[in-house]
Order: C-alpha cells, then structure tokens, then sequence
C-alpha cells in the first residue's frame, strides 16, 4: 500500500513537472510526423534541427508516421543538410497510411540533395526503434512531439517484452518518456486530419497514454502563417527548406499569406515550453469512432494549449527560425539590398515584422474586395 501511495506521489510529481513553464536546459526528444502530404512538416523537422544547433535539443530519432516509398530518404534529407545524417530513421513495416505530397516536393528533394537512405526497406521498422530508444534513455526523460498520425504510438502501446526491454510498451512509455506533445484535434470539439486518419490509433494513445500530453489544436496553427520571409531571402540558397516552400506556396491559393503552421507549434512547445506564449486547457481528449474529438473537463493529465499572446507573436518566431541554416554552412550574402538574413539579429525582426505589416494590408484589401463582391451579388 505505501508503494503504491509513493507511486501515485511519484506520477503526479512527474505530470506537474511536465506541465511546467519552466524549459529545461536540453530536450531529449523523438520526432514523429507523416512527413507528408502537407509541408508543415518540413518547417517542424527545420525548427527541431534549428533549436538542437542552439543547443536546447537532442534529436533521439525522426520517424515517419507514413509508409510511402521515399519517405525514410526525404527524413535523411533534412538530417544531412543540417549535418545530422547519422540520427536513427523509422518507417512503419505493417499497416499505416501511404499519403503524399500532390506538389511533388518529395521527389524533387530526393533528386536534387544528398541522403545515404535511398528506400524506406533501408530504415529501421518505426515501432522496433521507438522500444530500442527508450530502452536506453534515463527514466523520465523523453519527449515525443507527434505531427502526424498516431499509428506508430498506438502500436508501440501494444508491444510486449522484447530483446531491448522487458517492459510492454504501456509500461516502457510510462517509465521512459516524460511529456508527448501532439498536434492533433481541433478544440474544444471538432475534426482534425492526423486524429481522423486513423483513428482506431488515435484513440488508444489518448485513452491509455501513460504520461502527460499537450495538444496543440487545428485552431492554433491555423491562422500562423509561415514560409514568405523565407522564399524572399535572396541570401538563402540551395536550402530544401526553402525549395519546398518556394514550390508549395504558389500551387494553392489559400496559401498566399504563407502556409499554415500546425507542426511548427507543436515542435516549438515541445522544446521551448509553453509559458512564454499560451495557456493550458486541463482536462481529457475523448475521440469518436469517426475520428472526430471531444473534451472530457474531468481529466487532469492533458491539456491543449490557449492562446496567452497575440498570435503574430509566435509567427515570428517561426518564420526566424525556417531561415536558420546549418552549423558551418557558407551564407551568400548580399552586400547591398533588404536581405533578410543581414544586419543584427533586431534588424533581422525589425524587416520580418514590416513584411507581416505588408501581409496584414494584403489580407485586409482581400477581405475588402470579398465584401464588395458579396454586396454586389445580393443586390444582383
């Protein structure tokens, strides 16, 4: 009974500690995401490599949370440029959604920039590398941040004893990792893509996780837009971060302002803590069988996050950090003109926060036009 008790005292002293706003001086981290079909991915892989240059990460693994071929290369592509090519890759081997990029941004990194993976059989199986891992970190010590589907952490849940630990996955997860940051659901209630698409997983992580999760909903990233700044830096050359927001962003019209950023949230709470910008909603998610999601206010181990500060705030933030390039990477830059990534580190905001300028009178001539066109239909 008194172990028990200890126990119990030992769990709420962990999720308390979680749930602080205070940001640890190193991350241990896994990143999961579906890399694909949306570029969101691209900013959230870039901000991790950016905040482990700046020593405030250590990146465990990058696993994909999709199975399409190419996807463990493109993973290697992001980790070589940033002059990690050596971090472990996952790729589910069983059943998992196949879904890909439609602008093609996959194929034309894998054309244009090195990576020693060159098929996913080449990638270790996601749920064997994720009990590998956390088999040898410290207890307590992981953070997960998920970006896609929960597909590989339903199945890791479900794995028994194997030669790295004689832990099932509940126990290894509830020994191992200290926070997951998800993003995924839509809050208080409604549909979002990563939890629809299968939800059968999604709904087994939530309901039998083990430690405390964070959520960052649809309704955050939606209206951060992110990447202008970044295809606007004459300065920035041969970047696939770049490449992929140079060739995504024309291809869709709601991406004008620049594309939405999910992930990047996400990855940024994970790592830098959540105080600086929002608030936590505690409670439980609840996930239907059609993979829409609800909010039980009962729960105390998860929470979703709220905004505390005007979101353009953390935009910024994010499209500072999409410019970041590698340790040691020669910079061409121009010695006359409004590069972006010259002058100090203020000059740098100053010119990001007149281009949000110019991008708040576009987004209102917009609204302003929309206006006159429905006023002349209803009178039509």
């Amino acid at each position: 009974m008194k172990l028990k008790s200890a126990l119990y005292v030992l769990f709420i002293c962990c999720a308390i500690n979680a749930f602080s706003q205070t940001k640890p001086a190193r991350v241990n981290i896994i990143f999961d995401s579906d890399m694909g079909p949306d570029y969101d991915d691209v900013g959230a892989i870039t901000i991790l490599h950016a905040l482990a240059d700046k020593g405030e990460a250590k990146i465990l693994a990058t696993i994909a949370s999709t199975k399409y071929e190419g996807v463990a290369g493109v993973l290697n592509v992001f980790n070589t440029y940033f002059n990690r090519p050596n971090i472990p890759i996952g790729v589910p081997k069983g059943d998992a959604q196949d879904l890909r990029d439609f602008q093609h941004w996959t194929d034309t990194l894998l054309a244009k920039y090195p990576h020693k993976i060159k098929t996913n059989a080449e990638a270790a199986d996601a749920v064997t590398l994720y009990r590998k891992i956390l088999a040898l970190q410290p207890d307590n010590s992981v953070t997960i941040v998920t970006v896609g589907f929960l597909t590989n952490l339903s199945n890791l849940l479900n794995t028994t004893a194997d030669g790295y630990s004689s832990l099932t996955g509940k126990e290894l997860v509830k020994r191992k990792v200290k926070l997951l940051v998800s993003m995924g659901g839509k809050f208080p209630s409604g549909y979002e893509f990563n939890i629809m698409k299968d939800a059968p997983a999604s709904k087994n992580v939530y309901d039998n996780w083990g430690t405390p999760v964070i959520f960052s909903g649809f309704e955050i990233g939606v209206k951060i837009k992110a990447g202008l700044p970044l295809i606007g830096n004459a300065s920035i050359k041969n970047s696939p971060v770049k490449d992929v927001f140079k060739l995504s962003i024309p291809m869709a019209k709601e991406d004008s302002l620049g594309r939405c950023s999910w992930d990047e949230t996400a990855v940024l709470i994970a790592i830098k803590g959540y105080g600086q910008w929002y608030t936590l909603h505690k409670g439980k998610i609840t996930v239907a069988t059609d993979g829409s999601n609800g909010w039980d206010e009962g729960g105390t181990n998860q929470a979703y996050i709220i905004e505390k500060v005007d979101y353009k705030v953390v935009q910024d933030i994010i499209n500072t950090l999409l410019m970041h390039q590698p340790a040691g990477k020669i910079i061409h830059r121009k010695t006359t003109g409004s590069s972006l990534m010259t002058g100090s580190t203020s000059d740098r905001i100053a010119k990001i926060e007149a281009l949000n300028r110019k991008i708040d009178k576009i987004e209102a001539n917009i609204n302003r036009r929309e206006k006159e066109i429905a006023r002349a239909e209803k009178s039509n």
